[in-house]
């Protein structure tokens, strides 16, 4: 009993001297800004990332994420709060591990949780008494407890005794200016209470609320329901879409107007599609862990059939365009306008905007793209620059396609010049307003 309580009070002990130091293995978008926002209240954090390039820039004091100024994460670095290696070796050296790496989907649309496990083997490596570890990376309920707890205990550790364990999932949306690491509630749960404890104890002076759940289990279940919202309602609001296109009315006006209800109504807005890590991944990691227990996820289904037939019925709507001029897909130039996913980030993962150009190329046509975030990408071997949004190059494209609604883009240039143009976004007409 005494060692129980020496090693939860020392660990107490160290949050409130911010004398614990912490690991972020993972410096990516959710890593690097959290790395940044623990070494802002007062710890010193070791930040572990397999890219040598990463690990170099952020000793360097540049920043590669969008959120984070190389301005504060360069005066932290000078004043020793924050460093960073390639060696998993020295998680020893460290009191807390935060894990924020990557958990995308297979081919078949199963977790990939690879980089969860390989971790976890370094973890199992180095772990000691008196150890926290905090898995970040949204996965499937019961990852936390199936993959982690085992590989702590087979050191002979008692987790809630020895070392303490939970789930806190990350909820970064990137380029949202009003709500970031800090001050979004920060969900956590414990494998044990203690653990609960020890770890709010620790993230207590990092975040402006913390909301304590009873278990890790009940912890991923969040970050799922939050995304699963969004897709389903996202996935309404692309039906409705599809739904108007047929009769021949006017979705935004239908939604705007539905929108002036007070209550028992939340806006969501249709798209080409979903993107980022979040919203296209997280619903299928529950899907598939239904499906181990017998259970379809029906509403998770339908809306990611809707949402991913999204790029193809604005292919088709380009086609439509393109018809009135009595031209074809094939040989027609099509200017695309935003890559990333959506407005305002440099972020291509899962881009809808990338299935459109897909399948406009692969029935002939030749793609253009603008965007100010976005200077070049390839994708299927082919590398695409950003071409200068000027009249000209508008009023040569046959049909220009809104993908995304950038805040850099002169929209009225767009509208006085484009000769044909498909407003996914509705960008143009809310413009004018």
């Amino acid at each position: 009993m005494r060692d129980r309580m020496s090693i939860e009070q020392e660990l107490l002990r160290k949050a409130k001297d911010r004398s614990a130091t912490f690991g972020v293995i993972g410096l990516g978008y959710v890593g690097l800004p959290l790395a940044v926002e623990i070494a802002g209240a007062g710890y010193r954090v070791l930040g572990f990332d397999v890219n040598p390039d990463v690990v170099g820039t952020v000793n360097s004091g540049a920043s590669h994420i969008q959120d984070v100024s190389s301005e504060r994460l360069a005066s932290l670095v000078k004043d020793g709060r924050i460093a960073a290696t390639g060696e998993m070796a020295r998680l020893d050296e460290v009191d807390v591990i935060s894990i924020c790496v990557p958990t995308p989907l297979s081919k078949t649309k199963d977790p990939d949780v690879s980089y969860v496990l390989a971790v976890a083997e370094s973890v199992t490596n180095t772990v000691r008494k008196g150890q926290v570890v905090v898995l970040e990376s949204t996965t499937y309920p019961g990852t936390t407890r199936e993959l982690l707890l085992p590989r702590l205990e087979v050191r002979g550790l008692r987790v809630g005794e020895d070392v303490f364990l939970a789930f806190s999932p990350e909820r970064v949306d990137p380029g949202n200016k009003a709500w970031m690491t800090r001050n979004t509630p920060k969900v956590l749960g414990g494998v044990t209470k203690a653990c609960r404890r020890v770890i709010a104890a620790l993230y207590q002076p990092v975040f402006d609320q913390l909301v304590p759940v009873s278990s890790p289990e009940a912890a991923e279940l969040v970050k799922l329901l939050e995304n699963t919202f969004r897709s389903v309602n996202i996935g309404l609001a692309n039906e409705m879409t599809i739904v108007c296109d047929k009769l021949g009315v006017d979705v935004w006006e239908v939604i705007e107007a539905a929108a002036t209800k007070p209550f028992g109504f939340m806006k969501f807005t249709p798209g080409p599609g979903l993107g980022g890590h979040c919203i296209p991944i997280d619903p299928h990691y529950l899907a598939w862990k239904m499906r181990g227990l017998n259970y379809k996820t029906r509403f998770i289904e339908v809306a990611g059939e809707v949402n991913s037939e999204m790029p193809a019925f604005w292919v088709r709507k380009v086609a439509e365009e393109l018809n009135a001029d009595s031209k074809s897909v094939r040989g027609a130039t099509v200017l695309v306008l935003g890559i990333a996913y959506k407005k305002d980030v440099d972020d291509l993962r899962e881009s809808p905007a990338l299935d459109v150009i897909r399948l406009l190329k692969h029935q002939g046509a030749v793609i253009t793209y603008h965007d100010p975030h976005v200077p070049c990408f390839t994708d299927e071997g082919v590398v695409y620059e950003s071409l200068d949004l000027t009249p000209e190059v508008l009023s040569t494209a046959d049909c220009v396609v809104i993908t995304t609604d950038h805040s850099k883009v002169n929209w009225a240039v767009v509208r006085d010049h484009a000769r044909r143009v498909v407003d996914t976004r509705h960008v143009l007409e809310e413009s004018l307003s």
